[in-house]
């Protein structure tokens, strides 16, 4: 076993330049594959950062203007939601589990106070279930519950960066803060997966903040989950909402304009569809380059094979085997294709793990990663692929008579 290697490793020492060139070519090809892969990973991964903050199985309805006319009613008319909207989209849609309105009197940021601190915050009138839409982590204190709703209580939840401007290190829970020019009571504090904008945010029961401010039953927008739904039965939701809704608000049930249905459940599917794309593309790329480098390989160990006629002839006139021939040939192809991939691997993911270290947070490339089980699948190919880029030349080796082996010696 010895005497093999040492002879396979003679045998390519024999032609150095030749076998650094060849070499470099597959190293090269793994190392692209293992950059592409990696980039694959963080334009997946910046796909799901951008949909951290949202609820992918969620549809959100949003208010628009008639552009059809409409039971005698003239274009233009704003659609208005209500409360008894939502009840009756829970009522009528099964696969419904968690639902919200949103209420504002004003879009725009309102002032809120405490002492003698105030600053202009986005103030948002909810019911308990946001929590499940925008992904909000309560840190202290509790979330919005029924009761809240149900007795238009006085309370607010409040994000981290409002807690921190305004109580500057105190505890806020139980403090009394001013929304506008209306006492509310602390009662939470929240993160949240999303931008800084989403932590500067101030929650309030969505009763008690269309008694405070004039807003009677009236709802902004209606947010709601559906569970494991496919994205077939997104649309059919969705279908079923427009025409539940067009019927209560009296508008034609294809006017594209006056509600908009915002569909998280499609717009995910279809970002995984394109990454799924790049994915299998980026596979193609990488292997198209790798097989470059294999068939240089093969050309190599051809002309290697004809230069080492009169040795493979008199080796077989000397006893040795076609098999042990293959063998030879067949390793020097592994052990090129091997040493050079991992190689390749190696200086891929080290490129890699130094962009995740050194390179700042952007919104085009998330956090590029190669995972252990690509690199080894990509390891075990290279050597498959080696083999098999060694076949032919070790096939023709093996086919050497003695005879024309002596005869080209001469």
């Amino acid at each position: 076993m010895i005497d093999f290697v040492t002879e396979v490793f003679e045998t390519l020492a024999r032609h150095g330049l030749r076998t650094v060139l060849t070499l470099f070519s597959v190293a090269w090809g793994t190392f692209v594959l293992v950059l592409l892969l990696g980039a694959g990973e963080g334009l997946s991964n910046t796909a799901s950062f951008e949909f951290r903050d949202d609820a992918t199985n969620s549809l959100w309805l949003y208010r628009g203007d008639t552009s059809k006319p409409w039971d005698g009613l003239p274009v233009g008319r704003r659609v208005q939601f209500y409360n008894r909207d939502l009840d009756a989209i829970r009522a009528a849609v099964p696969e419904v589990d968690h639902a919200t309105g949103r209420f504002s009197s004003q879009w725009g940021a309102q002032k809120v106070s405490f002492g003698g601190r105030a600053a202009d915050y986005d103030v948002r009138s909810v019911h308990p279930d946001h929590r499940y839409l925008e992904n909000t982590l309560v840190v202290a204190g509790r979330w919005l519950d029924d009761l809240d709703v149900e007795t238009k209580r006085k309370v607010v939840i409040i994000g981290e960066p409002v807690s921190d401007y305004l109580f500057r290190g105190d505890d806020p829970l139980g403090q009394w803060i001013s929304v506008g020019a209306v006492p509310f009571q602390v009662v939470g504090v929240f993160t949240d997966t999303g931008p800084e904008s989403e932590r500067r945010m101030v929650y309030l029961p969505v009763s008690t903040a269309q008694a405070a401010f004039g807003g009677q039953d009236r709802l902004n927008q209606l947010l709601f989950t559906i569970g494991d739904a496919s994205v077939d039965d997104s649309l059919r939701i969705a279908e079923e909402v427009r025409q539940l809704l067009a019927a209560a608000r009296r508008f034609d049930p294809t006017d594209p304009r006056a509600i908009r249905v915002r569909n998280n459940v499609e717009s995910f599917a279809q970002i995984q569809r394109v990454l799924s794309l790049l994915e299998a593309f980026v596979w193609v790329v990488g292997l198209g380059t790798m097989t470059a480098g294999l068939v240089g390989v093969s050309n190599i160990l051809l002309v290697s094979v004809r230069e080492r006629t009169a040795e493979f002839g008199l080796r077989k006139a000397l006893g040795a085997t076609p098999r042990s021939i293959v063998a030879s040939v067949v390793a020097e192809a592994v052990l090129l294709t091997g040493v050079a991939g991992y190689g390749g691997i190696v200086a891929g993911v080290l490129v890699i793990v130094s962009w995740r270290t050194l390179a700042p947070d952007n919104d085009y490339l998330r956090d590029p990663t190669i995972h252990t089980g690509a690199a080894l699948a990509a390891g075990a190919l290279l050597v498959v692929a080696g083999a098999i880029a060694g076949a032919a030349p070790a096939i023709r080796a093996a086919a050497i008579h003695p005879v024309v082996a002596l005869r080209d010696e001469s």
